[in-house]
């Protein structure tokens, strides 16, 4: 029977019968796979004894000093399986050491078989299986190589979603592998009949530190099957539940886990749209975690009480060091009940924000909060229009976060004024390596306003400028600041959507790519309505990006190439011997 039939059976029958069906599979496949060594390690002795290997073995014996058995373990390994003598069963009783050896060569040798065939290399303590289009025939495969890698530490099956249905052989075999600690199951289809399976291995995998379940939406309402398996004492350290389709009811569930798992590091609860709805649960849990140090509710459906309820948790998270609040839109207006909690987090280093409809009311608490927050190095706010209207004290007050590193404020309506009380305080921001000013019109003809703090942020890595109505003196000006070398670690600079620059604009700023050494991704692509014809500056822009040596991907939506053009294009890689992506 093929394994899709047996599949298709499988879905006919019972759980019970299933049951019966896959342990048979199993004994079965493992009755086979010792028969196997035994039948090898027949052949091989028999070969030995027939003559010719004994004189190799003297032979080698006498040359090189080793030993008459060391030499035959030597020929035995080197064999290769003998697949038509596989149902004779031989005695070797009498040879324990050998088998013993035999045993573990050949066990390895099936690992590293398996591993090869998925275009893997073997590790005794990884196996990473990410995106391998494995099936339930491969499944089977990797529960018998199971009992051969006992020191596993770390199994990712993610990103397989043929496996769907078929994990309770794995899970039934998993007790062989004691020691692992990772186990990523994210986006493998899993089916109601896998859950449970699931759970009642957890038992067997003690030491288990990091569970990724997400991208798995069958697990939404069943949470409890997982949960419950954790008791006091388990060293969890990271969950992550990303689009799990999680329910109110796996809230409740998630919050009496908490208070079993102290050692946790990490929780991801984002895209669960309905979470929110347990979340003050949660939250009152979360003071027995007081090692948390990453927080995701990313759309997780917040409202402002919900706000409040965390706020009286961050007292009891010292540690935390990411909080992610990101397109959670209700919560706007409910900062001001947790301004206190949110200023205790000393330690925290990101906080995003972004598309949180924040209030202007909400504006004059973050104002007095977050420079308090010394430690931060990533602030996101994109996609809140109020900042644009009050936001010149706050982007004032960024001056006494020193080691802020990346500062995202795209689509925040940003007015003039706005913008100069970021220009000023950029000069404070030694560290900024990321700034982001996309969709904020009144970046064009401002841009010299930011040049002098750019000057002395010389670690600027990513810059992006799309969608700021940038006008021809602001790409002058951009080249000339590369030229000088104030903007010699840019990797990534995005310029995409500035229709409003003429072909001489464009020309006098391709100019200055060349001194952009560390010039990895440029986009100058134009709107979706749009669409122009290539300057003469085409030609000498190719020719400089082919002397820039870490330059991988062009940008040039919508931009109108002759036939000639598209030719040198075509032809870049190849002449230049580079791998360059041009997405036009």
């Amino acid at each position: 029977m093929t394994v899709e039939k047996k599949k298709g059976f499988l879905k006919g029958v019972n759980q019970s019968s299933q049951d019966i069906y896959e342990e048979g599979i199993l004994k079965r496949y493992h009755l086979q796979l010792i028969m196997n060594q035994i039948q090898r390690t027949k052949s091989s002795w028999e070969k030995c004894l027939s003559g010719t290997r004994i004189f190799r073995g003297l032979h080698a014996e006498n040359s090189n000093g080793k030993s008459k058995t060391e030499s035959e373990g030597a020929e035995i390994h080197n064999s290769r399986p003998d697949n038509q003598n596989e149902e004779q069963v031989p005695p070797v009783a009498d040879k324990p050491h050998l088998i013993s050896k035999i045993d573990t060569r050949s066990s390895m040798w099936r690992v590293k078989q398996f591993m090869q065939k998925l275009g893997k290399k073997p590790n005794s303590r990884y196996m990473d299986l990410n995106n391998c289009a494995l099936d339930a025939t491969d499944l089977i495969e990797l529960v018998a190589v199971l009992p051969f890698v006992p020191e596993l530490e770390e199994l990712n099956l993610s990103w397989n979603d043929s496996i769907g249905g078929a994990l309770k052989p794995l899970a039934l075999r998993l007790h062989h592998v004691s020691k692992l600690k990772t186990l990523q199951l994210n986006n493998c289809g899993l089916t109601d009949e896998d859950i449970p399976s699931l759970g009642e291995a957890l038992e067997t995998i003690p030491h288990l530190e990091e569970l990724d379940l997400s991208w798995n939406n069958n697990i939404g309402g069943k949470l409890s099957l997982l949960t419950k398996r954790f008791h006091k004492g388990y060293k969890i350290r990271i969950l992550k539940f990303t689009d799990c389709s999680l329910t109110r009811k796996d809230g409740e569930s998630l919050a009496e886990v908490l208070r079993v798992i102290h050692d946790l590091e990490v929780l991801d609860l984002s895209l669960n749209r309905n979470i929110g709805c347990s979340l003050k649960s949660i939250a009152q849990e979360l003071k027995n975690v007081p090692v948390l140090k990453v927080l995701n509710l990313h759309m997780c459906g917040l409202k402002q009480d919900d706000l409040q309820y965390l706020g009286g948790a961050f007292q009891y998270l010292p540690e935390l060091n990411k909080l992610d609040l990101s397109c959670n839109k209700e919560i706007g207006g409910g900062f001001k009940n947790s301004s206190a909690y949110l200023a205790s987090l000393k330690d925290l280093e990101v906080l995003d924000l972004h598309q949180c409809c924040i209030t202007e009311e909400d504006m004059v608490v973050l104002t007095q909060v977050i420079p308090l927050l010394s430690s931060l190095q990533e602030l996101n706010l994109s996609s809140n229009k109020n900042i644009g209207v009050s936001s010149n004290h706050l982007l004032s007050r960024l001056r006494f976060l020193p080691k802020l590193k990346s500062l995202v404020i795209s689509s925040c309506s940003l007015e003039k004024d706005s913008f100069v009380s970021l220009a000023e305080t950029a000069l404070h921001l030694p560290q900024l390596e990321i700034l982001d000013l996309s969709w904020n019109k009144c970046v064009g003809g401002n841009l010299k306003l930011l040049l002098e703090a750019l000057n002395l942020a010389r670690k600027i890595r990513t810059l992006k400028l799309n969608s700021c109505n940038l006008v021809d003196e602001d790409l002058a000006l951009l080249a000339l600041e590369a030229k000088f070398g104030h903007l010699a670690k840019l990797q990534k600079l995005d310029l995409s959507y500035n229709d409003s620059v003429s072909d001489e604009g464009w020309a006098t700023f391709f100019q200055g790519v060349i001194a952009l050494k560390k010039l990895s991704v440029l986009d100058v692509s134009l709107r979706p309505s749009s669409c122009r014809e290539c300057g003469m500056w085409f030609s000498k822009l190719l020719m400089d990006l082919s002397r820039l040596p870490a330059f991988t991907e062009l940008g040039m939506q919508r931009w109108a190439l002759q036939e000639s053009q598209q030719k040198q294009l075509e032809s870049f890689n190849q002449d230049n011997k580079r791998n360059v992506h041009f997405d036009y």
